[in-house]
């Protein structure tokens, strides 16, 4: 059995009363199977459904092709554009009709654009299922989809789960809801806020990974310029010959390629804020030209004469020493004093010990809404001791290094409660050999302690059993020493006692 399944349209009733053909009575006449069922669906002017059934029955008729099973059923949809009460309908007269033929083609001209979406997604599922088109002059087409949605829709979901790992974890830019338990924290956040609410130039300093770049959205949404747009850029990322393109735009013809103006960031963001991440890294003759803009308000494009005004806040951050940089000619010192107004220090995450559950909670919740689209994916959850565990470890990587872990644990654990073993075994292996007074330690980490001073080895000793929760067979084989007994003698040489 062949049947046909479509939607009523406007078109259809309208062309009935004008006796000529519209898309249903195409299709169904011209179609290279005859139709032994014809199901049409409906919502409104159900005074002209009988009407049409006659109208089609006569076309069958002249057309020698079966009319004895022809029928405008009622769909009960609250809307002609709601997808949810449409594809439940949809759902059901396909799965219906497609058990029941032998084939079954649907009509994607007739009925609204959400009706002809969920056709082809519901449809698309059933082996059995072909889609029909009539054109504006009556000629009937083979749609042909060339896609496996189910296939397509995992495969989506998957790419976005790796997405999702690679790029930076993105929390909520206000500053109500940064995470500020610590009192690190709160220092930094109460600074925020009031360079937030002055026009000053911001200039945010920290380790890798710290959270500069939501800082400095933050303080742009926070501040009187949040209506307009901030622009944000990797100074570090730009190559050289590209720098003074991007930041301040160029004009037609002023190099191989520039077949047009173009408004550089400085433009873009007039009004508004541009945060200028790892600005320690623009080249010098960069620099001069953006120390004019932010004494004079003005910018000069790349292959122009003319002088354009901007109104734009300056943001700049840098994990860099600038200071340093200052006395090594790599960076202006009048630049810096330029930038350097309104100065913040993002605290690494080992020194905010008390954001780190908040800050996994909302981790956890970002990487569980986005995997969650994946049909195999179950939510997972970080144990206690888990966060307990997170809590010892180092982070020098910061937001950024948890981030990946948390993803690589939440991959490669099949268990829904993510306990400190898998975390554990999802830290990145670090030979550690550098001197430092303040050391500390993530559990994978290698040294070579034997080589060391009795100083530098009491700080790492103490760090190891810190990293393990002063448990000393896990110490001993951070620290590459022989047994747990050679590690309390060295305790015992060194004077340390384990914290109660």
């Amino acid at each position: 059995m062949h049947t046909l399944l479509t939607w009523l349209g406007t078109k259809d009733l309208d062309n009935m009363l004008n006796d000529t053909n519209a898309a249903i009575s195409t299709i169904a006449a011209k179609s290279e199977q005859p139709f032994d069922k014809i199901v049409i669906l409906s919502n409104k002017d159900e005074d002209k459904w009988s009407h049409f059934e006659r109208f089609l029955k006569k076309r069958m008729a002249i057309a020698n092709r079966p009319d004895q099973d022809i029928q405008v059923h009622k769909a009960h949809i609250d809307s002609p554009i709601d997808y949810q009460s449409i594809a439940k309908v949809t759902d059901k007269w396909i799965s219906k009709l497609s058990d029941e033929a032998d084939t079954l083609s649907i009509n994607l001209t007739s009925g609204t654009p959400a009706m002809t979406t969920l056709s082809v997604l519901i449809g698309k599922g059933k082996s059995n299922t072909h889609f029909l088109q009539a054109t504006p002059s009556n000629e009937l087409i083979l749609v042909k989809i060339p896609l496996d949605f189910a296939q397509a829709y995992v495969q989506s979901a998957s790419k976005s789960i790796a997405f999702k790992a690679t790029s930076e974890p993105n929390f909520h830019p206000a500053f109500n809801n940064l995470t500020n338990h610590s009192s690190a924290m709160k220092i930094t956040v109460s600074k925020a806020q009031k360079i937030s609410a002055s026009e000053v130039p911001a200039l945010i300093l920290g380790e890798t990974g710290t959270g500069k770049e939501l800082m400095a959205n933050a303080i742009h949404l926070g501040s009187l310029r949040s209506s307009k747009p901030i622009r944000i850029i990797n100074c570090g990322a730009l190559a050289e010959n590209i720098v003074d393109s991007t930041l301040f735009g160029h004009k037609k013809g002023a190099f191989t390629g520039a077949e047009k103006d173009h408004p550089g960031l400085f433009e873009q963001a007039d009004g508004g804020t541009l945060f200028l991440d790892e600005v320690g890294e623009l080249p010098l003759s960069v620099q001069v030209k953006l120390l004019r803009a932010l004494q004079q308000g003005e910018i000069t494009r790349l292959g122009d004469t003319k002088s354009i005004f901007v109104d734009v806040r300056i943001i700049a951050a840098t994990h860099q020493d600038l200071s340093l940089l200052v006395s090594q000619g790599k960076f202006r010192e009048d630049l810096f004093y330029r930038l350097a107004v309104g100065i913040i220090e993002m605290p690494a995450l080992r020194n905010r010990i008390e954001d780190i559950p908040d800050i996994v909670t909302q981790l956890v919740d970002q990487i569980n809404q986005s995997s969650s689209k994946h049909p195999s994916y179950k939510s997972k959850q970080i144990s206690d001791k888990g966060i307990k565990f997170i809590c010892s470890q180092s982070w020098q990587g910061n937001i950024r290094e948890l981030w990946s872990t948390l993803n690589r644990a939440f991959l490669w654990s099949d268990n829904t409660i993510i306990d400190p073993y898998d975390i554990s075994n999802s830290l990145i292996n670090r030979q550690k050999y550098d001197v430092a007074h303040d050391i500390t330690m993530s559990m994978n980490d290698k040294v070579d302690i034997v080589q060391l001073t009795d100083e530098i080895q009491k700080n790492y000793v103490k760090a190891a059993l810190k990293a393990s929760g002063n448990v000393k067979k896990q110490a001993t084989q951070m620290l590459g020493l022989k047994d747990h007994q050679t590690l309390t003698n060295w305790m015992k040489r060194l004077q340390i006692d384990i914290d109660k």
